[in-house]
């Protein structure tokens, strides 16, 4: 429970306290840090996905039923996303955020970062190992996220002190949702491939719907390799994490 707690913290106060770093820099040097950064969160995205989640789902549930939840998952979250629930913008001018208030996107970033929270409980109940890695690559692609949503906030006309206030009030909301999935999964442990499932759904969804299309915006041969490079870095960041110890 003590890691649980511990790594849902590093996950939403680590991502703030990225994101407002990141926003000190002058805007030159963090135009050029914000597609490296989309770049390895989508590796760890899709390393949590695919060499974390699925897998351990799947040592507990059979494959048609754990497939047919991530692609159930992948179909919820578009009609999320289109209702505008659940939204994931990395870019400081996005202009779905600017036709937003700034209420909404804290409240949308607060259901977020529950969600978070639970998917990180249920890694923790799978493995520590698991647990680890899924947080990690909460983090990573969290840090572009609130980001975007600092900017948002600040073309709202809040001061930054305010803006992080609000930002980081909005982000202890990983905090209840891991102990209340904690306690809910350690009760109904036959959910927790399901959850977990989900959650990868979640993960695939955000890197190949939110995070590749921004990429796809910087063309020619360096930007590919180094793009190429840092998403393998991600994915080897969390094969670490998963398998290495």
């Amino acid at each position: 429970m003590a890691l649980v707690i511990l790594f849902s913290l590093l996950g939403s106060v680590g991502a703030i306290i990225g994101a407002a770093l990141l926003l000190a820099f002058p805007d030159a040097l963090r135009q050029k840090l914000l597609p490296c950064l989309l770049s390895y969160a989508t590796g760890t995205l899709l390393g949590a996905a695919f060499l974390g989640m699925i897998p351990k789902a799947l040592e507990k549930a059979p494959a048609l039923a754990i497939s047919g939840t991530v692609l159930a998952g992948l179909i919820a979250f578009f009609i999320l996303e289109k209702l505008v629930i659940w939204r994931h913008c990395h870019d400081e001018d996005c202009e779905e955020h600017s036709h937003q208030g700034g209420t909404l996107i804290l409240v949308g970033d607060a259901f977020h970062n529950f969600v978070d929270g639970v998917v990180i409980a249920a890694a923790f109940l799978t493995s520590p190992a698991l647990g680890v890695a899924t947080a990690l690559a909460v983090i990573a692609h969290e840090i572009p996220q609130e980001l975007g949503d600092f900017a948002i906030l600040l073309h709202s006309g809040l001061s930054k002190a305010r803006a992080f206030a609000y930002n980081l009030l909005s982000s202890l909301a990983t905090l209840p949702g891991a102990v209340i999935g904690w306690f809910w999964l350690a009760e109904v442990r036959q959910a927790i491939p399901y959850v977990l499932a989900i959650s990868a759904a979640s993960f695939i969804y955000i890197a190949v719907a939110d995070l590749v299309p921004g990429l796809h915006r910087r063309t020619g041969a360096r930007a590919v390799i180094s793009q190429t490079l840092l998403i393998l870095a991600g994915i080897a960041t969390i094969a670490f994490f998963r398998f290495g110890h």
